[in-house]
């Protein structure tokens, strides 16, 4: 049960669907960052972009989160849920592109610290072809994936545990986005 009464059923809203309902006026922005980041068209596809979602997810230990966005990368992905499981088991030996592992490298760095990203980073990312919106996309969805995995786990949301229980989450938001 979450901290605080969030007015919902936690088990028909869990993770940071039962906050969003709680406070809709700030669900609005929320929502709509992620509707950017994660589904606007992009350089990056819909799928690589929630694999970095995931993966810092992973890294901030946000069950919800990274088992949510894991479920929205392998929709996306056309190597589905092993792909982002050999990802999020180790960057650099999952077949990925090199592009994508130094953004994923840099996205590692944004999560332990901003600082931690250097210039070696971001010029090995660039000497793979990534581009400056790329790189600034890929800084900007791990630091709103660290803000959004301790929004879920700070106020204790309810997380279901199988990994089949995302798969209907997965289902509306590649269908629908985030704005619903």
């Amino acid at each position: 049960m979450a901290y605080i009464d969030l007015c919902v059923d936690e088990q028909l809203f869990p993770g940071i669907t039962g906050p969003m309902r709680y406070r809709p006026e700030t669900a609005e922005p929320l929502n709509a960052l992620a509707e950017v980041l994660l589904r606007a068209p992009h350089s990056l596809s819909p799928g690589e972009r929630e694999l970095i979602a995931a993966y810092v997810s992973g890294l901030n230990d946000c069950t919800f989160c990274c088992s949510s966005h894991s479920a929205f990368a392998a929709a996306q992905l056309d190597a589905g849920m092993g792909l982002v499981e050999k990802v999020r088991a180790d960057v650099d030996s999952a077949p990925i592109s090199p592009k994508l592992r130094a953004l994923l490298r840099i996205a590692g760095a944004v999560q332990r610290s901003g600082r931690a990203v250097t210039a070696d980073l971001v010029e090995a990312a660039r000497s793979e072809g990534a581009t400056d919106v790329e790189l600034h996309d890929t800084v900007l969805i791990a630091a709103a994936f660290c803000m959004y995995n301790r929004y879920v786990d700070g106020l204790g949301t309810f997380t279901p545990q199988r990994q089949e229980d995302y798969l209907p989450m997965a289902e509306r938001i590649v269908q629908h986005g985030y704005g619903v």
